[in-house]
C-alpha cells in the first residue's frame, strides 16, 4: 500500500488515520502500487513451496514424456523432433501457468481478502496488475527450470542466443496475456474449484489443436484451418522459427498483436469486472 503523510504529521507525533491522505491518481503511483502487490504475492511463494514445486515438475514431465515416448514415432520435414517439439512444450507450460492467476484471485474472494484491498487508497487496477505481474515472474522461474532440462537431453538455440532470448520472451508476453483471460474467470466464478476447471478447460483444446507437437498438415483439413487459425499456433510457430534459426515470416508480429490485443481486451474487462465484484 502507497500513502502519503502531511508535513504536519510528521512534526506532530503519531499519525492518526485522519491525517492519511489518499495518493494522487497517476500512472506512477498506479505502477508503484501493482509493484507492491505483486511483491507481496512473491514473498508467499518460499512459504508455499510445494506449489512451485509441483508447477515444476508438471512441465518437465510432459517435455521427458513426449521427447522420449513420441520422438521415436513422429517424423517432422526439415526438423529433428526434439527441436519441433520443445518451442510447443515451452509455449504449452507458459499458457498453463497463467492458470494460477484465476485460481489465486478466486481464492483472495472467497476468503474477503479483495474487499481488504478494495478499501485501502491504492489503485483499483493495481491488485490485478500485481497479481499478474508476480504470475508471470514466477513462469519465468519454471521456464528457467524447464529449459534446463531441454538443454540436458539435447535441444539447442539453432537461431543462436539473441534468437533464442527473443523466442522466449515472445512466449512469456504470452502468457501474460493469457493471465488476463485467468483473471477474468477467477473474478466471474464463484469457487476456487470453478476457476481451476474453467481456467485449465479451454486451454487443453487450444493447445492440442494446433501445431505445437505435430504440424497441421498433418491433420484433416477442416480440423488443420482451425488450428492454422489458433493464436497459439501463430505464438508457437514464431517462437520455434526463432529457436531453429528459420524465417519467421509475419509469425512474429502476428503473434505480438494477438498478445497486444488479448492484454488490452481482456485487462479492461477483468479491471471492469474487478471493481463490481464482492466477496463470495
Amino acid at each position: 500500500m502507497t500513502t502519503q503523510l502531511s508535513d504536519s504529521a510528521t512534526d506532530s507525533g503519531p499519525v492518526t488515520d485522519a491525517e492519511f491522505v489518499e495518493p494522487p491518481q497517476t500512472v506512477i503511483w498506479a505502477l508503484r502500487d501493482s509493484w507492491n502487490e505483486a511483491t507481496r504475492h512473491l514473498r508467499a511463494v518460499p512459504r508455499n513451496l510445494d506449489l512451485l514445486i509441483f508447477a515444476t515438475l508438471q512441465p518437465i514431465m510432459f517435455v521427458l514424456l513426449f521427447r522420449y515416448v513420441f520422438g521415436g514415432s513422429i517424423s517432422v520435414p526439415g526438423f529433428s523432433y526434439n527441436q519441433y517439439l520443445m518451442p510447443g512444450i515451452f509455449a504449452q507450460t507458459m499458457v498453463f501457468g497463467s492458470g494460477f492467476t484465476g485460481i489465486g484471485l478466486a481464492e483472495d474472494l472467497q476468503r474477503g481478502f479483495i474487499d481488504r484491498l478494495r478499501s485501502l487508497p491504492i489503485s483499483q487496477s493495481a491488485v490485478l496488475v500485481g497479481r499478474t505481474v508476480s504470475d508471470l515472474l514466477r513462469n519465468l522461474l519454471t521456464f528457467a527450470v524447464m529449459l534446463a532440462v531441454a538443454f540436458a537431453i539435447g535441444f539447442r538455440f539453432e537461431g543462436g542466443l539473441v534468437r533464442g532470448i527473443g523466442a522466449s520472451g515472445l512466449l512469456l508476453f504470452f502468457s501474460y496475456a493469457f493471465s488476463w483471460i485467468q483473471a477474468l474467470i477467477g473474478l466471474s466464478v464463484k469457487s476456487v474449484e470453478a476457476a481451476n476447471s474453467g481456467g485449465f478447460l479451454w486451454m487443453f483444446p487450444m493447445t492440442f489443436v494446433s501445431s505445437a507437437f505435430v504440424p497441421t498438415e498433418d491433420m484433416p483439413s477442416w480440423l488443420a484451418k482451425v488450428a492454422d487459425a489458433n493464436p497459439f499456433t501463430v505464438a508457437t510457430n514464431a517462437a520455434r522459427a526463432l529457436y531453429n534459426g528459420n524465417d519467421p515470416g509475419s509469425d512474429v508480429w502476428q503473434a505480438l498483436a494477438w498478445a497486444t490485443g488479448i492484454t488490452v481486451v481482456f485487462a479492461t474487462l477483468a479491471i471492469r469486472r474487478f471493481t463490481r465484484t464482492a466477496s463470495r
